[in-house]
């Protein structure tokens, strides 16, 4: 397989939904559209953010078929599978005939198993496809730093991402993969990433995933930008006037990390609609500080140099 190249900034988009909880592919094109058009690298349909646990195989094949159908290939699309063994199969299977450049493989539903469980369910999973996969590392799909390097020999596996926040368990990881392939791809995938940012690229990790790119785009380049140069006065500034302030609200409610995305979104006129349970809606009172989080933000960044 030729070497995967993931640069600059990886989006996330929402999935939309109309008031009733069905799908809204034409809001769906138009965040899309968005996205691309803000300067993304990369598009990483129904995934976390895009509430990839909430779609039927059905909805995620429309979902990449849209996303496909509008990018035109000005950037590539990775789409989600993951679930038990064979539902994840068959999600990848599925991303390779949709034409998707690649799969982002969510860990096992519901169970766990021995660290070298984990990896034969990644070989199970990604079978006799020939698509590219990043496995998502999270609970409860978490590496030993030995079983990881298993993750190498199996055929199409490009990457791991990290969304399980255990730097020390990381810097492992990255340090033993890389002895055996420099070319496999580290992401920081924790949730609103930028405030890990700094530590993970001191691992060697810099790539991440931007979910505030959904709402509040010329933020996460800006800040994108000081952690590719080392600029660690603007990481700092964004940091506390929008990051922090904005986790901080997100860690009011289990799930705020889509939720509060999408709610975001939709102050700034995007028609993505309601998240699907069993995700909920922030508050008026919510509402409203989020508001106050995003116009901070931006007046942050007006003060920055360009």
């Amino acid at each position: 397989m030729a070497r995967i190249e993931l640069d600059g900034l990886l989006a996330f988009p929402l999935t939309a939904f109309a008031d009733d909880l069905t799908l809204d592919l034409d809001a769906f094109a138009k965040h899309v559209e968005v996205h691309i058009a803000a300067g993304a690298g990369a598009l990483f349909v129904a995934c976390g953010t895009g509430e990839f646990s909430s779609l039927s195989p059905d909805e995620l094949a429309d979902v990449l078929k849209t996303a496909r159908d509008v990018a035109n290939q000005r950037v590539p699309i990775w789409v989600g599978a993951g679930g038990g063994a064979a539902q994840a199969q068959a999600g990848v299977k599925a991303a390779e005939q949709g034409g998707a450049d690649g799969v982002l493989l969510m860990p096992p539903y519901l169970v766990t198993g021995p660290p070298a469980g984990l990896v034969e369910h990644v070989r199970y999973a990604v079978g006799d496809s020939g698509i590219p996969v990043i496995v998502y590392h999270r609970a409860p799909g978490v590496f030993t730093a030995n079983a990881a390097k298993g993750l190498v020999g199996i055929p199409n596996v490009v990457g791991l991402k990290d969304g399980f926040g255990d730097v020390d368990l990381m810097t492992r990881i990255v340090t033993t993969i890389r002895a055996e392939n420099p070319d496999f791809l580290f992401f920081n995938g924790l949730p609103t990433a930028e405030v890990s940012a700094q530590a993970y690229a001191a691992i060697g990790v810099r790539r991440y995933s931007s979910a505030v790119h959904c709402f509040a785009p010329a933020i996460a380049h800006r800040f994108h930008r000081a952690i590719t140069e080392n600029d660690h006065d603007t990481a700092q500034a964004l940091l506390s006037g929008f990051y922090l302030p904005l986790v901080a609200l997100r860690d009011e409610s289990p799930g705020f990390a889509v939720s509060l995305v999408k709610a975001a979104a939709r102050l700034r006129g995007d028609k993505v609609g309601p998240v699907r349970p069993p995700l909920a809606e922030p508050t008026p009172d919510q509402l409203d500080r989020l508001a106050r989080i995003v116009d901070d933000g931006h007046a942050a960044l007006e003060d920055l140099p360009s």
